[in-house]
């Protein structure tokens, strides 16, 4: 399941998750400091929350410096997604190591390590339990599509053996807008990669005009007019992006607009520049 939807609002699984344990380590440091007198933990918590959440994104800039320079202001764009847990968790670890270092720090220890501990716990349990209750795909969908001529297609014909990018997208959705030009330049980039532009509900009246007032120049552009490729990602969210590698299995997703470094760094996974 990559969306979670509570009333009108979706929200991406990954921030519920953290949001949750964020509060369960809170509210577990609230307790020991006021049923055990032990001290707050809660400052510390933020402390390596912010270190972490700076680190992992610095990290993922500089891992992708190129992209970056060429749009120098998209670094402050933290909706593409694009951060390196290793390098935050380490940094957080690093920040609570240096603060209790000190003989004066020794009584934050046992508050602080229950609090993440227990953070930490709540997240893998939740974790587990999507996993569980919803099975992630493993092969194309077998979705019955409809090209903009009327010609019925599949994500298995489209793909042709080759790795696939399915860009699930609508007219209406700003953000699908926003970043069909990185899509298209990466489409016309790689010609190892399949891209797919699968609309969601709309008709071919409401996506071609789309297209031709954006300009776009777009290779397969097909509608789902059910939604059902979103259904089978377990996402309700626009626009949602999926990356398949060569043998169809579903190796990474992202949730929301993609930038050109965020999309190096999925592309990479599924067709390392070179490897074919």
């Amino acid at each position: 399941m990559l969306s979670l939807q509570i009333g009108p609002l979706v929200l991406p699984t990954g921030l519920v998750l953290l949001f949750v344990s964020l509060f369960v380590a809170y509210g577990v440091a609230w307790w020991l400091r006021r049923y055990r007198q032990l001290p707050d933990a809660g400052p510390l918590v933020s402390d390596m929350l912010i270190a972490g959440l700076l680190a992992a994104r610095v990290a993922f800039v500089l891992r992708w410096h190129e992209q970056y320079l060429a749009a120098p202001w998209s670094i402050i764009n933290i909706r593409d997604g694009g951060f390196l847990a290793p390098a935050g968790i380490a940094a957080a670890l690093a920040i609570a190591a240096w603060r209790c270092r000190r003989p004066a720090m020794a009584a934050m220890r046992r508050p602080l390590g229950v609090s993440v501990a227990a953070g930490a716990l709540a997240w893998g349990v939740l974790s587990a339990g999507i996993s569980l209750a919803y099975d992630k795909p493993t092969a194309l969908p077998a979705v019955a599509l409809q090209a903009l001529d009327g010609a019925p297609t599949t994500l298995a014909a489209l793909a042709g053996g080759k790795p696939m990018v399915v860009n699930l997208w609508a007219s209406w959705c700003p953000p699908c807008r926003r970043e069909m030009p990185v899509l298209a330049a990466a489409q016309q980039a790689r010609a190892d990669i399949v891209f797919v532009y699968a609309n969601q509900r709309e008709d071919a009246a409401a996506a071609g005009a789309f297209l031709t007032l954006s300009g776009a120049t777009l290779r397969n552009v097909v509608l789902d007019g059910e939604a059902a490729l979103g259904k089978a990602a377990g996402s309700s969210a626009l626009p949602t992006t999926l990356f398949y590698d060569a043998q169809g299995r579903l190796v990474d997703t992202h949730l929301g607009e993609l930038s050109d470094a965020s999309l190096a760094s999925k592309l990479q996974k599924i067709a390392p520049p070179g490897s074919l």
